[in-house]
């Protein structure tokens, strides 16, 4: 167990150093290239789409998919009807924090009923 972690403070550092830069530069690089000309409307309709789709992306497959990657929509039924209560109650409420309250109640007293 004494050779787990063998490097020196130098070489965490430069790791800190290049996770900086790889999670700053791919925010920053755009942000600067679309500051300085206009970007196009098609682009800013298409960008409408990409929340919803990789929100939707996560969702299904945490609900549809099980541990082994296989599908079985009745794994996580739980889940599934709690992810129908809050897509109900977001949409009446527009509350966030309503809905995941709602969301985390409902999905502690569903596991523990089902």
């Amino acid at each position: 167990m004494d050779t787990v972690n063998t490097w020196n403070t130098t070489q965490h550092f430069w790791l800190v150093v290049l996770g900086f830069f790889c999670g700053f530069c791919p925010r920053y690089i755009p942000i600067k290239i679309f500051t300085q000309r206009k970007i196009p409307e098609w682009f800013n309709e298409w960008m409408k789409f990409v929340p919803v789709s990789l929100f939707t992306a996560l969702v299904v497959k945490d609900l549809f998919i099980t541990a082994t990657y296989q599908f079985d929509p009745m794994a996580h039924l739980p889940e599934i009807i709690s992810a129908i209560i809050v897509g109900v109650i977001a949409y009446f409420t527009r509350s966030m924090a309503i809905s995941v309250v709602i969301g985390l109640v409902s999905v502690f007293l569903l596991a523990m009923l089902i």
